[in-house]
């Protein structure tokens, strides 16, 4: 029994913390606000604490149109073209805050310039899907709503990821919160993903 308290006790204790990994940023409104065509609203700092943003050049609106033209020919082409989209963003956005992220966090990074949890990672990479579907750069996939999975008492930290659901087919996790800013991002299947996670499992 005290054994089961201690847990319990704990849970509470460390909930509260991680609150802020669900699959939508508190602040995810203004993030939407910030973003246009010619720029996008950078998260960082943990829920989207403070945002940076990254104006984009008519060479960075070349570059995601060459990178994503890799991905015409099929839907598998498609994402790992936006793998590439999402790296080249990453590096982007680090120029423009002046913090290159290192790579996963920890809650003692919490609030600090430049350094993203899950839902700022997930919410970076949905605002550029966004921006790339909006661009008509993304023609095999839909962006679809972030998803987040753990809870703690299954073993699993909560985490977030952004999703793009293929026409006619499965649903994709674009996961960046394992690699450092401008690596390539973990692509599978979101039921894989949704089953990972135990004991940080990545």
């Amino acid at each position: 029994m005290h054994q089961r308290l201690s847990l319990f006790t704990i849970l509470a204790l460390i909930m509260p913390l991680a609150t802020g990994c669900v699959s939508t940023s508190s602040n995810y409104t203004s993030v939407k606000k910030e973003t246009t065509v010619s720029k996008l609203a950078v998260c960082h700092g943990f829920d989207c604490r403070n945002r940076t943003t990254l104006p984009l050049t008519s060479a960075d609106a070349g570059r995601f149109a060459s990178i994503m033209a890799g991905g015409k020919g099929s839907a598998k082409a498609e994402r790992q073209a936006v793998a590439s989209a999402v790296a080249y963003f990453e590096t982007r956005a680090g120029q423009a805050i002046g913090v290159r992220d290192t790579a996963k966090s920890s809650l003692a990074q919490s609030g600090r310039l430049g350094q993203m949890d899950c839902i700022d990672e997930s919410t970076n990479t949905r605002t550029l899907l966004l921006y790339l579907q909006g661009r008509g750069l993304i023609r095999h996939h839909r962006v679809e709503s972030n998803v987040s999975r753990g809870f703690f008492a299954d073993a699993r930290y909560p985490h977030s990821t952004a999703v793009l659901s293929e026409k006619g087919g499965a649903r994709w996790a674009i996961d960046s919160w394992y690699e450092p800013m401008g690596g390539k991002p973990d692509v599978m299947p979101l039921d894989q993903w949704k089953s990972r996670g135990v004991m940080g499992e990545r």
